[in-house]
């Protein structure tokens, strides 16, 4: 096993940590153009002054860098590896060093505790945490996306029969209007379709990751009908409920249509780096 002097371990470790506090610190610019937005074409007025305070909230953080909501997330890490570095375990121990440090450094909220006796690790490693996901890329790179629990709780998974996909979007609408003001609306939805039953919430997940100032068609359908709720900014009435839907796909069993919604908040926080070699 590699020591934390080794140059590869090293630059993971310093990767996932400036990933990290980026992250909870600076929204992306594409999530920032969507409150933007909707900020500027909202209609009513205690949701105009919801969006107010979102804004003036993402200036202060980013000013002061702190940290823009006290729920710091669980680590959720995505890990792109090229082909001349072969994966091992101190790419897992080298992360977890770097979201040791970032929580002790930035400081970050523990969250990450054991399932059953909730021990409270005090780092958010530990009990499976970081939650990793590894795919082959050009280079070698971290993306972290915190995931606060009032929008993870929100999100739900359903095998639908393959002959019921226009059951997709009512599906996604009741997701969102069952979960109310709790994740902290306007929310952004991402949706997995296909897939297996893990895999359709994996997908879900990884939507959220995907450039939200764009959408498909079939994507600004959902949003279309999931603002027609009405929820509005924190569950207090408005024209934007939602900012954005996005959807990934994959191929599934031909007697199965697998689906997923993962619920963010309007803090879409999720950050990449490069690990320089």
């Amino acid at each position: 096993m590699k020591t934390p002097d080794d140059p590869l371990h090293k630059a993971l470790a310093d990767a996932t940590f400036q990933a990290y506090r980026q992250a909870v610190i600076r929204l992306p610019p594409d999530v920032l153009r969507v409150i933007e937005k909707a900020a500027a074409a909202e209609t009513n007025p205690v949701a105009r002054g919801e969006f107010t305070n979102i804004l003036k909230n993402i200036e202060i953080a980013e000013r002061l860098g702190v940290p823009m909501c006290q729920d710091t997330g669980v680590p959720v890490i995505y890990l792109t590896i090229p082909p001349d570095v072969p994966l091992s375990q101190d790419f897992y121990d080298a992360v977890a060093e770097g979201v040791r440090r970032v929580t002790k450094e930035v400081p970050l909220r523990p969250n990450v505790v054991d399932p059953l006796t909730r021990h409270n690790t005090g780092d958010n490693t530990g009990a499976g945490m970081p939650a990793m996901h590894v795919k082959p890329g050009k280079t070698l790179a971290v993306t972290v996306l915190p995931k606060g629990a009032g929008a993870e709780n929100m999100s739900r998974i359903t095998m639908l029969l393959p002959s019921k996909k226009d059951l997709i979007e009512k599906f996604v609408v009741e997701t969102v209007y069952l979960a109310g003001s709790r994740p902290c609306p306007p929310v952004i939805i991402g949706v997995g379709i296909g897939g297996t039953f893990d895999g359709a919430a994996a997908l879900a997940k990884e939507a959220l990751l995907e450039p939200v100032d764009t959408m498909t068609e079939y994507e600004q359908q959902i949003l279309c009908a999931v603002n027609k709720l009405g929820i509005g900014p924190m569950g207090l009435g408005g024209d934007f409920t939602a900012l954005a839907v996005k959807v990934k796909t994959a191929g599934c069993h031909t007697a199965s249509l697998p689906v997923a919604v993962n619920i963010q908040c309007w803090a879409n926080r999720h950050a990449t780096v490069e690990a320089k070699r």
